[in-house]
């Protein structure tokens, strides 16, 4: 059992249905903090076993209950054609379900069998690895190697953390600035790297950075990268920081964003969280604002930054998002290759956040159950049967 007091506090006024409008605020807050996931699945748990059984509820009563906890955010039938999943409040009903209502629920996740697992073997989600290149042209598989110095490279030290990250420190006067290395990831890995100039990058599966070995002996920090990436670039005013994907050249001082390079996206998105950043010499980006840039140019468009990088805290987020691009996400994290069985008799859209780290019928399930879809997974490869 968890030992956050106040946690516990407000479980126990939950139990017993004597719970303010405030303290409803402040438990779904508590429900929206990973931090306190297990502390709540494991007291929620203990109250489902002293329960006489399960109620197992229709889709309309579904919809009923969600109606009343997120007051009126019902999760079956949304407008606009918007497929709801989990929202973040959605996250908290799913594991409490009832905090209007009187009871403990059931969801049945059986619904006419709408992710068919072929000879019972299922996927499990991506996992935390890499492949560095060295300058000499030596590669080293990260989930492989042992914790402790790599390798030592124009002044640098190379080490993997007992915590699985890749880090860089300075630790002579190396001359050699053109000596690269390239941090690659490939379907179902994702990687952490921290940088000679104290820069953090994040990368997402199925993505590349190449960086020089000493940033510092460079006027610019100039790094090449594909695939989607989340950086935290160390001010340092006198040696801007370059980021080259494509045909787009971002441009930082010290700042947070993610860029999302993908070859088979429509365009390169850049998200910015903190700071300022400036794309191609021309267009600049505030804080939540999101640039779009293929050959037909660049857009800016206000977002919530949190939905385009959640994925580096082990969350898919989607927002208004297309089948076919929540497919692409999920092939690379699970490393599948996706078809799709007949045509959509109308384009839809899916919102909402799942987990990262369940299987792929876990998440299959809950993209069904939106209504409309089925899935067959064989082997590899991941069938959409509209």
């Amino acid at each position: 059992m968890g030992n956050n007091s106040r946690l516990q506090q407000l479980l126990d006024s939950y139990f017993k249905a004597s719970m303010s409008e405030l303290e409803k605020a402040e438990l779904l807050g508590y429900f929206d903090n990973p931090v306190f996931q297990v502390e709540i699945e494991e007291r929620l748990g203990l109250e489902y076993d002293q329960e006489t059984g399960p109620y197992e509820m229709d889709e309309l009563q579904q919809a009923q209950v969600l109606a009343q906890i997120l007051k009126g955010e019902s999760g079956v039938k949304p407008a606009m054609k918007t497929r709801v999943l989990w929202t973040r409040p959605a996250i908290a009903a799913a594991v409490a379900l009832v905090i209007f209502a009187a009871g403990l629920f059931y969801f049945s996740k059986s619904r006419n069998e709408l992710v068919e697992i072929a000879y019972n073997k299922d996927i499990s989600p991506g996992k935390h690895g890499a492949t560095l290149t060295l300058a000499n042209g030596k590669k080293i598989r990260l989930s492989e190697a042992s914790d402790g110095e790599l390798a030592n490279e124009s002044g640098v030290t190379i080490t993997k953390s007992a915590n699985g990250q890749l880090v860089y420190e300075i630790k002579g006067t190396g001359k050699d600035a053109q000596a690269l290395n390239t941090l690659s990831t490939s379907k179902g890995e994702t990687y952490q790297v921290r940088l000679p100039d104290g820069s953090m990058v994040w990368l997402n599966a199925a993505s590349s950075l190449t960086y020089p070995v000493n940033l510092t002996l460079q006027t610019q920090r100039r790094v090449s990268f594909t695939g989607e990436g989340y950086f935290e670039i160390a001010k340092d005013k006198a040696h801007p920081f370059i980021v080259q994907s494509g045909l787009q050249e971002l441009e930082v001082l010290g700042t947070h964003f993610n860029v999302n390079s993908y070859t088979d996206e429509p365009s390169i998105r850049t998200t910015l969280l903190e700071g300022s950043v400036r794309i191609n010499k021309h267009t600049l980006l505030k804080p939540n604002q999101q640039s779009k840039f293929n050959k037909s140019g660049i857009t800016v468009a206000e977002v919530k930054a949190e939905v385009f990088t959640d994925w580096k805290n082990g969350i898919f987020n989607f927002e208004n998002e297309s089948l076919t691009s929540v497919m692409r996400k999920i092939a690379r994290w699970y490393d599948v290759e996706v078809q799709y069985d007949g045509q959509e008799k109308a384009e839809k859209t899916y919102s909402g956040t799942i987990s990262k780290y369940g299987t792929i019928s876990t998440v299959l399930k809950l993209l069904a159950e939106s209504e409309g879809i089925r899935f067959k997974v064989a082997g590899k490869k991941v069938t959409v049967m509209y």
